[in-house]
């Protein structure tokens, strides 16, 4: 089979993007497309001559089918994540292909287009790829504002940075009080859209008979009361990111909305008939398990794929009693300033053996409340008022965790832990935890590790 010619532009000084397209009408219209937009194309069209164009030169973005004649645009997703990852790559999927688009964006596509390629849409994605940021250092980093050094934690800002380089779909799990808003806020301000708005929507707190019209926005008249027009979250958080917290409360008929915005990246107003083009990325949250709300019916399985593309695990900060010391002096310093109380050793042994229902949520209200009742400089543990039952739970190891949640989270931790001190190596770890490879690779998928 004969492979496609490849079309040269002038290097210059222009933004080069590099299209991978057997066809070449759209390997025509995706150049006539960049052209206008002052941006230079090279285009191949296969898997071979992309690695060889990629050898050859820089690119500021790639743009790939998924079906080429020597092989996939996953090949060529992944050979760029190895050797080219500062360069932001997108896919071009058949129409109704979602499990490609996923698929894609689990191996760390930047986003994706369907076919037929709509001409807005690519604009959209090109400016959006080209803002990425290029990983140079900051004055104040915001991540530091994930306060600890525990080996989740390590890995929960590892994970961030990750995902603020892509456009693929977000699912943040874990307890409330866990910092799942804090995550997707740093997601956002780290990714291209950082300019953008971030939206946040609590979907548990909003009534069903005003779902459609909050989320879409509405048209004048549309309703008794619509008096004029308005938009909706979507269009509030247009080149931004929209942050769904607490998901599992929408209802199975705004689900069936829900997962149509997502999908054709297109919403309708209450009372329009002509739908609008949004640009949102979508960062979901919720403190139940999202899959044994699918498996009990009260979930869409096909919204939660669509939404669960990425999952960031958020560790309850039971898992992480490291980082309580440091927690609580930064606390303490918003609360009180430079010169806020100490907290005695004893007040931080009690802590330490609290069990944390509320997580960092709940260690805010009770220095907060420790700091108004206190009658000295310092902070002693009756200042605290902890609940006595949760912290006797958590001296004997357990708290108000299941047995299996608490086997779980000890059997995290060693692994987490012999990660760190292999420094990633997965064999290495395996080894030092005295299990085979297989059985290592089997814990990580079954705990959600990264």
């Amino acid at each position: 089979m004969s492979v496609a010619r490849t079309e040269r532009r002038p290097r210059g000084e222009l933004t080069r993007i590099l299209v991978v397209d057997d066809e070449a009408d759209i390997r025509e219209l995706i150049d006539l497309t960049l052209a206008r937009m002052g941006l230079a194309a090279e285009c191949v069209g296969s898997v071979a001559e992309a690695r060889a164009a990629l050898s050859a030169g820089s690119f500021q973005l790639c743009l790939t089918d998924m079906r080429l004649p020597d092989g996939e645009g996953l090949d060529i997703v992944r050979h760029i994540g190895e050797h080219h990852a500062q360069t932001p790559v997108a896919v071009i999927t058949a129409f109704g292909s979602a499990e490609n688009a996923v698929a894609a964006l689990k191996a760390g596509a930047f986003d994706y287009l369907a076919k037929p390629v709509g001409l807005e849409q690519l604009r959209a994605l090109v400016k959006s790829a080209l803002r990425l940021p290029d990983g140079g250092s900051e004055s104040v980093d915001p991540l530091q504002s994930l306060i600890g050094d525990s080996p989740s934690m390590q890995q929960v800002r590892a994970m961030i940075e990750k995902l603020a380089r892509s456009q693929a779909p977000i699912y943040i799990s874990g307890e409330s009080g866990s910092g799942k808003e804090l995550a997707a806020r740093l997601i956002h301000t780290r990714s291209a859209r950082s300019a953008g708005p971030f939206v946040p929507v609590n979907c548990g707190a909003i009534p069903e008979n005003l779902m459609e019209s909050e989320f879409f926005g509405y048209r004048k008249g549309a309703f008794t009361g619509a008096d004029s027009d308005r938009e909706g979250f979507f269009q509030a958080a247009n080149g931004g990111t929209l942050f769904l917290d607490e998901v599992a409360d929408l209802p199975l008929a705004m689900q069936v909305k829900l997962l149509r915005a997502i999908q054709e990246k297109r919403v309708r107003k209450v009372g329009c008939v002509a739908e609008e083009a949004v640009d949102v990325r979508i960062i979901c949250a919720t403190h139940r398990n999202l899959r044994d709300c699918v498996d009990k019916g009260s979930f869409r399985q096909d919204l939660y794929y669509r939404l669960n593309v990425i999952e960031l695990r958020m560790p309850p900060l039971r898992e992480r009693v490291e980082d309580i010391a440091p927690l609580v002096d930064s606390i303490l310093r918003r609360l009180c300033g430079e010169a806020h109380p100490r907290l005695s050793a004893g007040a931080l042994k009690a802590l330490e053996l609290y069990s944390f229902p509320g997580n960092v949520r709940e260690l805010e209200n009770i220095l907060e409340r420790a700091t108004a009742l206190s009658s000295s400089d310092g902070i002693e543990g009756e200042d605290l008022h902890l609940d006595p039952e949760e912290a006797a739970d958590e001296a004997v190891g357990r708290g108000s965790e299941t047995l299996d949640d608490y086997l779980n989270r000890l059997e995290r931790q060693a692994i987490l832990e012999a990660l760190q001190k292999t420094e990633g190596n997965r064999t290495a770890a395996a080894r030092l935890l005295g299990v085979t490879f297989r059985s290592m690779r089997y814990r990580l998928e079954r705990l959600g590790i990264d």
